[in-house]
């Protein structure tokens, strides 16, 4: 009878959907069928800044190493462009999943350097204490390094594309003309440059609670993959739902911050829509 009167079972599904909605509008998931009595609300807070203080970190890592050392290939070409490229390829090529286990394999099962599994020691508590935040600094370094480094490959290949072709511009052949210093022309091109990566820096915020969550499961990582796994695995629909719906928010949110960078990074685009 309390399943009953939780989860609205008696009532027909039109109702039940209603029902729900003004629940999620309320920020009520329901409770969770695999961790009941637990709200789904409350599995999720336990575990979104986990990933939020690995993914966010990670991405922002990821893509401003990229955009350097794209940018860097475009302009000084060479032996440096000759090493980069190829690398860059393998790595935007290569598997999230695939990056993660090889780190796992080496780092943690063979060397030993790093824990295999978790987020800090199963004998701690989570606390502001010395001892956790050093085991989960400890914990977070594997799962870190298997963003960073693919997210590295597919940013340098956009960037240096990018800065090749604004290099090859008409203006840029019109400033070192007039005298320009090439310091400030390349100022001019790797902004130029740069907005079609915004764009891409966009969709990986949103997109990273359902792309680069795969490092979470493989390193057991306590963030919204392992949870969205375990409810996966445990036909958890109240937190199946409700981790889609975060998603969803997450990429209508970094669009939307996206509008606002492009005006401010080029301000032609600013002045197209106040016009």
């Amino acid at each position: 009878q309390q399943y009953t009167e939780l989860f609205a079972t008696d009532k027909p599904l039109i109702e039940q959907f209603f029902i729900y909605v003004q629940n999620v509008l309320k920020g009520d998931f329901g409770y969770s069928f695999s961790q009941y009595p637990r709200k789904v609300s409350d599995v999720l807070a336990a575990s979104i800044w986990w990933t939020l203080m690995l993914q966010l970190p990670a991405i922002l890592v990821g893509w401003t190493l990229g955009n350097i050392l794209g940018a860097l290939a475009a302009y000084l070409r060479g032996g440096f462009d000759k090493v980069l490229m190829p690398a860059s390829l393998f790595l935007s090529s290569f598997p999230a999943f695939g990056m993660a286990v090889i780190l796992l394999v080496v780092f943690a099962v063979n060397l030993k350097w790093f824990p295999t599994s978790g987020g800090y020691g199963f004998n701690l508590i989570p606390s502001p204490t010395p001892g956790f935040l050093g085991s989960a600094f400890v914990h977070y370094q594997l799962p870190f390094w298997s963003i960073v480094i693919i997210a590295i490959g597919g940013q340098a290949i956009g960037m240096r594309s990018m800065s090749i072709y604004e290099l090859n511009s008409d203006y840029v052949k019109f400033a070192r003309f007039m005298g320009i210093k090439d310091n400030r022309i390349v100022a001019y091109v790797f902004r130029n440059a740069m907005l079609p990566q915004v764009t891409g820096l966009a969709l990986a915020l949103g997109t990273m609670v359902g792309g680069a969550l795969i490092a979470e499961i493989v390193f057991s990582y306590p963030g919204l993959g392992t949870t969205l796994l375990n409810g996966v695995m445990g036909q958890d629909y109240p937190l199946i739902s409700a981790s889609t719906l975060i998603i969803t928010f997450m990429v209508l949110l970094a669009t939307f911050v996206l509008e606002i960078l492009y005006g401010v990074i080029d301000p032609r685009i600013k002045a197209t829509q106040s016009d």
